[in-house]
């Protein structure tokens, strides 16, 4: 009798095995690729896509293998973060959640013990039976404990700066900056590392927190500048800031090159042990399981250090330097104006501008020959396996300025620092049609539904009703899902500021009446301030697209469009301050806040009220005086 219920035993056994071997072999293996401040346009496909030219509006651009991963799947071409600088927006994404219900707006470091947290996408997918890894960029700035404590959010951890910039991996390595603290300009020591191939090291001192530079560190940084072309912003906070040069190492041994390596060695040693470049023992990925792998590159980020033979490739292109004058200036909010003085490019010559767009167009065609690269790789390791895989590009955590708005930079509530495009390539075409191209609103916390979904996760399941995003898959083939804005925020250079867009206008106001992180006990205090203050005091900016798609001329307080920006006040205000708002004190456990005052609020709808949408006669580009 033992026998028998042994062998039944047994047979159980291997049936449920069977059936998680079955379940994870339906899993495809997921690669997320995600750029720094990398514009849309850099790509040829997404310009054709567009205005049905290869080249950017700036000029010339080369893409050809991002071209062929597009080709593969479905490119969206109206993708937005939900934040406009790196923190922020990548918390967002890695969480499904706009910056508002998860309660990051700067670079806070957040941890996952307050009550109203929920696990990030890589958590999620470890407990569908995934193995997790992230080489490259992180700056997701989430912690499973307070002060640091717990297990990491990823199985397998490479980080490009902490592993090999640090190493004297890489081409060029920064510390310290100005910053703004508390709403304090802080001077802090600055320095900057060159790596040469030959192994030699030098740093230059870019400030000190407490005094000029001397002669002699003058002459050495000078020297540096003169033989690497460097061309730095001269601005309050981004003073030193490398627009534009060439990299100190040759393509192959940048610190993105190198990111990739660390990739393609995960992928090469799986189930067996390796060293790192840095010569840290690991293990590679786990070949029994699914792998889910976030591969976040460093460029076209500063410093803009194309490798000399990419650079050379784009040296002699011509392009045409984003118009700007002081009659949209006049037209910005105060909060708009401080982010030009942080950003503004009008002390910079001509010539300088040019070199700026070159060298980082010259820097997106590198990135394409390194994404080619490693999707190759990946793709090689998947059909190893014999599993199924599905790629999620990320164009650019946000955009990039190039002139636009008088700036070069991000932080902004423009299209410029908002806009992105999405590439989703899966080896189900039924799912991603190889080819198609989708020009509907998506946002970034559309990701974390999107992959949980191509996981086998039910994503319908109550768990996850806080999800604010949709499945990319679903977006793609179902048009009765409806979404008529998009949104963001941010507490940066600026402060507290939010946006909205539509097919027709782009709204941002300030939301909070100061710009330090929140601390107990002023959790949501006053939280309605930003509806019920004079309309002057909450910043408003308000861009008629129908009449300017450049977002020139901040049109909220003209008489015809006052009412309207009233209105788009009291939409985005209600959404971002009353329906679910988070402010979290994050140096506490579990000290924060909920605002609901306006539940229901983000309802997706833009339902204007008649007679408060100008006509478009009243708004003919030539009564902008642009």
């Amino acid at each position: 009798m033992r026998i028998k219920i042994s062998k039944l035993t047994s047979l159980f056994g291997m049936v449920l095995a069977s059936n998680i071997s079955v379940a994870q072999a339906q899993q495809p293996n997921i690669l997320w690729i995600i750029t720094d401040d990398h514009r849309a346009d850099s790509i040829q496909a997404y310009n054709r896509a567009t205005t049905g030219k290869s080249e950017s509006k700036l000029g010339y651009v080369s893409s050809p293998n991002i071209d062929k991963l597009a080709a593969e799947g479905v490119l969206f071409t109206r993708a937005f973060n939900q934040s406009p600088a790196c923190g922020p927006s990548r918390t967002s994404m890695h969480t499904g959640r706009y910056p508002f219900r998860n309660g990051k707006y700067g670079w806070e470091h957040t941890h996952q013990e307050a009550d109203f947290t929920k696990p990030a996408l890589s958590q999620h997918l470890r407990d569908a039976g995934y193995g997790t890894a992230l080489v490259g960029k992180s700056h997701v700035g989430i912690r499973e404990k307070h002060k640091g404590q717990g297990q990491p959010i990823f199985d397998f951890e490479l980080e490009f700066n902490r592993d090999l910039l640090r190493h004297g991996l890489g081409d060029w390595y920064s510390t310290g900056a100005y910053g703004l603290v508390d709403e304090v300009l802080l001077r802090r020591d600055a320095t900057e590392t060159i790596i040469y191939p030959d192994g030699r090291q030098k740093t230059i001192r870019l400030s000190w927190a407490d005094r000029k530079l001397n002669a002699k560190e003058q002459a050495i940084k000078q020297s540096v500048e003169k033989e690497f072309d460097i061309l730095r912003a001269y601005t309050r906070i981004n003073t030193g800031l490398i627009l534009g040069g060439v990299s100190p190492q040759p393509a192959d041994k940048t610190v993105d090159a190198l990111i990739v390596e660390e990739f393609k060695a995960h992928l090469n040693h799986a189930d067996r042990n390796y060293k790192t470049l840095a010569g840290k023992p690991t293990q590679g990925a786990d070949a029994d399981k699914p792998l889910f792998i976030n591969l976040g590159f460093h460029l076209p980020h500063t410093p803009v250090l194309p490798p000399k033979e990419f650079r050379d490739q784009f040296k002699d292109r011509q392009y045409r330097i984003p118009e700007f004058d002081t009659v949209e200036l006049a037209s910005f909010s105060p909060q708009q104006q401080q982010i030009y003085n942080e950003s503004k490019t009008d002390s910079m010559k001509p010539e300088e501008k040019l070199q700026a767009i070159r060298d980082y167009y010259a820097f997106t065609a590198f990135g394409d020959a390194l994404i080619g690269d490693a999707v190759e790789a990946f793709k090689q390791y998947s059909k190893q396996q014999g599993r199924e895989y599905l790629i999620v590009f990320t164009v650019g955590d946000h955009g990039w300025h190039l002139g636009e708005q008088g700036i070069m930079a991000k932080f902004g509530p423009w299209k410029e620092s908002t806009n992105g495009a999405v590439i989703v390539v899966s080896s189900d075409k039924q799912k991603y049609p190889a080819g198609k191209v989708v020009d509907k609103f998506v946002e970034y916390v559309d990701f974390v539904p999107t992959m949980l979904a191509a996981a086998k996760v039910d994503i319908k399941e109550k768990t996850f009703d806080y999800l604010d995003g949709y499945d990319l898959a679903e977006v793609a083939n179902n048009n009765r899902l409806q979404r008529d804005y998009i949104l963001g925020e941010m507490n940066l250079v600026c402060g507290h500021r939010a946006y909205l867009r539509t097919d027709d206008f782009a709204f941002s106001m300030r939301t909070r009446d100061r710009r330090t992180v929140a601390k107990t006990p002023l959790l949501n205090d006053d939280v309605t301030w930003a509806l019920t203050t004079d309309p002057v005091k909450a910043d408003m900016a308000l861009y008629d697209l129908r009449v300017d798609p450049l977002e020139r001329k901040n049109v909220a307080y003209t008489p015809e469009y006052l009412a309207l920006a009233e209105w788009f006040r009291q939409k985005l205000g209600n959404i971002v301050l009353g329906d679910g708002r988070v402010e979290m004190d994050w140096r506490t456990q579990n000290n924060y806040n909920i605002s609901n005052f306006a539940a229901g609020a983000d309802d997706k709808k833009i339902d204007i009220p008649e007679g408060l949408v100008p006509e478009q006669g009243i708004t003919n580009p030539e009564r902008f005086n642009l």
